[in-house]
């Protein structure tokens, strides 16, 4: 009777840890909703129903961002927060399937997208050299505001869920954001510039890196950022300056740690691939002849001569 006892004791012990396992693994996978600190109640309730529209009644938990959290979190990048800054920018994340990538939607706060500034591809870049993998991020904001603290709720939803980001990682998304958010305010309505293009260049440039290692030159990343800025035909709006500013900024990207990340090159990959598919209109027109540089035609035209010439002789 004792031994029966006993082993119904040890079942009912491991059902328990087995129920309190799943309950964290789902707690873990539970959207998380950032709400500013500065928001007012009808703010407040306004930002909920925006964030978490798209989970259809689904289950969330909510953080409070605070000036604490940009001091964290931003002020390592450069920034000047203080503890009594105000937020509002606020952010849902929702983990997605291995594989996915990093999906990033701005919302309309009742009908106006009030994040001026930074944008969709801004954040996903930033998401992914933050250590960010396979996720759905939505911001938004009650106010019209430049939207650089929104990944900072982010972080610290993260870090609520025992996922704590690399600092140094953090303060290289952070320069990112603001890097590329001002090459392309620099290039604004210039023809032959958009920012998926840019942003293109950089999760090329990225996944470039990644293959060739953590141990990667700075002459090798400014090859590769050459490379990348050629293929997405920036070569005529890019100036010297913020060809160095992206190389600058990759350096920091890989001596971030970013690069030893076993998901970082799957990842950029992916992102790389959905630009291009939410920016169809732009990256069609450059496969098609016209839109070839003229090294790629003068090549093809070498090739076609060649392959003319010595299949004529073949045949002879």
């Amino acid at each position: 009777m004792k031994k029966i006892i006993t082993l119904l004791t040890a079942l009912f012990s491991v059902v328990l840890v087995l129920s309190f396992s799943h309950k964290v693994l789902a707690d873990d996978d539970t959207p998380v909703v950032t709400l500013g600190t500065s928001l007012t109640d009808s703010q407040k309730d306004g930002t909920l129903k925006t964030l978490t529209a798209p989970l259809n009644g689904g289950n969330y938990q909510t953080i409070t961002v605070t000036g604490s959290d940009l001091v964290k979190y931003l002020n390592p990048s450069g920034d000047n927060f203080t503890t009594s800054s105000g937020v509002w920018s606020s952010a849902m994340i929702q983990k997605t399937s291995s594989g996915s990538g990093i999906n990033v939607k701005i919302l309309d706060y009742n009908g106006k997208n009030n994040i001026t500034t930074i944008t969709a591809n801004q954040y996903k870049n930033a998401a992914l050299t933050a250590g960010i993998t396979d996720a759905n991020i939505y911001v938004t904001s009650a106010i019209p505001i430049d939207g650089s603290g929104a990944l900072a709720g982010v972080y610290a939803a993260y870090a609520k869920n025992g996922n704590a980001l690399n600092q140094k990682q953090v303060n290289a998304a952070q320069d990112e954001m603001n890097t590329l958010s001002g090459i392309t305010q620099d290039n604004k309505n210039k023809k032959g510039y958009s920012d998926a293009q840019l942003n293109n260049a950089v999760a090329g440039a990225k996944n470039e890196m990644a293959k060739q290692g953590q141990n990667i030159s700075d002459s090798q990343i400014r090859d590769i950022v050459n490379n990348q800025i050629n293929i997405n035909h920036l070569g005529n709006t890019i100036n010297n300056n913020q060809k160095n500013q992206i190389v600058n900024l990759l350096i920091e990207i890989r001596d971030s740690g970013a690069l030893k990340n076993g998901d970082f090159k799957g990842q950029a990959a992916k992102l790389s691939s959905q630009i291009e598919n939410g920016a169809k209109n732009i990256f069609n027109k450059f496969n098609t002849p016209e839109n070839r540089n003229w090294l790629q035609q003068l090549w093809d035209s070498i090739v076609g001569f060649f392959s003319h010439l010595f299949g004529g002789i073949i045949l002879g």
